[in-house]
């Protein structure tokens, strides 16, 4: 028998040393220095018959061949709106969330979806009765689903030869194992040759495999950075536990844009895909409450209206405090500093709290205008005009900045019924008022928006 020897690998960047120290020489971070025992010499690479790989020789990028229009339907129009358009054959997706989220119940509603092609779902954290039970609760039968649940990569590959399937999902890479690493499942080393092997399967057959991982306390995809680097998109399920709604985010896309989203609701019957998204951001009142206002925001391609709600209270301690949900309280403190700066308002010895309703987190700074709208309300306790929105963005001089794809905005507030949208004043050039059926409102300053409101 061999001598084994041990090495030691970063779990924050995946870099090996010869010996173990405090601090990563190749990321910085502390304390994510580990032991593992890895194998002296290998027992060969997989050696897989799924074709005979040709020789790589250069060239001329005029005369490589592809179809624009090969990429695979899914079947969920929010995954295929993240993905860009659909699964590119051949592509490597990882998809991360807290346990609990739907990964599993996502992969395996689109494992049974797509019934046109042999989908293989891989399970190495379940039992197949209980992805039975899973299945038979999302009410989807597909006769060309096939269940396995295996961990060892050697056996994952022998069935791969025998199945041929078109599309591959592993829940979860942190389960998967190889006799090539000697270290434990889940260990840096396991999870790199892992999904380094899944990738040379996937780009030699060309076909598309999804990833489920793990991620850390602290949010980020468990194991080394690099799995993130070998992997062609990154996926991210998020969504508050207190509501029923989920989030799938894009990360990193080599094949599409990194700011789309999906938004799913989560019910008895699995996940639901949400057309529009409006109809879970806004609530339904009878009566008008002071301290709301609507923002209309885009996520890559789709507009959507959310409420944002403020509630600005005097200070009963010393400190005033800040306190955001759902949006950078940096900027929260910003455009509070903008409003008692610029123009006038005394909210320096008052506590606001804010909240995105929804239990979404937004980044668009076309909301600014209804943050401050919403925290002017809040402190004059009056309410605003349900059926007013806001599309602007807020400078630190006070003034309203034009944003971008102003016109389908519009479009998207005027769908909804709303009456009135504040907009930059900057923003009017070239639009053509007349073809929308909601009055806009352009302004320049924060003053001249509080005289219209109250």
């Amino acid at each position: 028998m061999s001598k084994l020897k041990t090495s030691f690998f970063c779990q924050s960047c995946g870099a090996q040393s010869p010996r173990w120290t405090g601090k990563c020489n190749s990321c910085g971070e502390w304390n994510t220095i580990v032991e593992e025992v890895i194998q002296l010499e290998q027992k060969g690479s997989l050696k897989a018959s799924f074709g005979d790989r040709k020789p790589v020789v250069p060239v001329r990028i005029s005369e490589i061949s592809f179809n624009s229009d090969a990429r695979i339907n899914t079947y969920d129009q929010e995954l295929n709106r993240v993905l860009g358009g659909g699964l590119v054959p051949g592509s490597l997706t990882l998809i991360g969330g807290e346990p609990g989220i739907g990964k599993s119940t996502l992969m395996l509603q689109v494992a049974l979806k797509c019934a046109d092609r042999k989908i293989l779902y891989i399970s190495g954290e379940e039992s197949e009765q209980q992805i039975r039970m899973r299945a038979e609760r999302l009410g989807i039968g597909n006769e060309n689903c096939y269940i396995l649940t295996e961990t060892n990569m050697q056996a994952i590959y022998k069935h791969l030869e025998e199945l041929l399937p078109g599309i591959i999902i592993a829940d979860s890479i942190q389960t998967m194992q190889t006799d090539l690493i000697e270290s434990s499942a889940g260990s840096v080393s396991q999870i790199k040759e892992c999904a380094a092997e899944m990738q040379k399967y996937s780009k030699i057959t060309n076909t598309p495999v999804f990833l489920i991982g793990h991620i850390t306390k602290d949010g980020s995809l468990a194991g080394p950075k690099i799995l993130e680097h070998m992997v062609d998109t990154v996926l991210q399920f998020e969504g508050d536990r207190n509501y029923g709604y989920r989030i799938l985010r894009s990360l990193k896309n080599r094949f599409g844009s990194t700011s789309e989203l999906g938004i799913y609701e989560m019910n008895d019957g699995g996940l639901r895909e949400v057309s529009n998204p409006s109809e879970i951001l806004l609530s339904q009142r009878d009566e008008a409450v002071s301290g709301i206002a609507i923002a209309a925001m885009v996520e890559g391609q789709r507009p959507m209206l959310i409420e944002t709600q403020a509630l600005v209270s005097s200070a009963v301690y010393g400190t005033p405090q800040r306190s955001a949900t759902g949006f950078d309280v940096r900027r929260l403190n910003m455009l509070l500093a903008v409003l008692e700066k610029r123009s006038g308002f005394k909210l320096g010895h008052k506590d606001v709290f804010f909240n995105i309703a929804g239990g979404i987190r937004v980044e668009d700074p076309a909301i600014d205008l209804a943050v401050v709208a919403a925290v002017l309300s809040s402190n004059q306790d009056s309410p605003i005009d349900s059926k007013t929105c806001f599309a602007a963005e807020v400078g630190l001089s006070g003034e309203i900045r034009p944003i971008n794809r102003v016109e389908q905005r519009i479009s998207e507030a005027d769908k909804l019924g709303f009456e009135n949208i504040f907009i930059s004043r900057y923003n009017t050039k070239g639009l053509d008022n007349k073809k929308f059926g909601i009055t806009v409102i352009p302004v320049a300053k924060i003053e001249e928006v509080y005289r219209k409101l109250f």
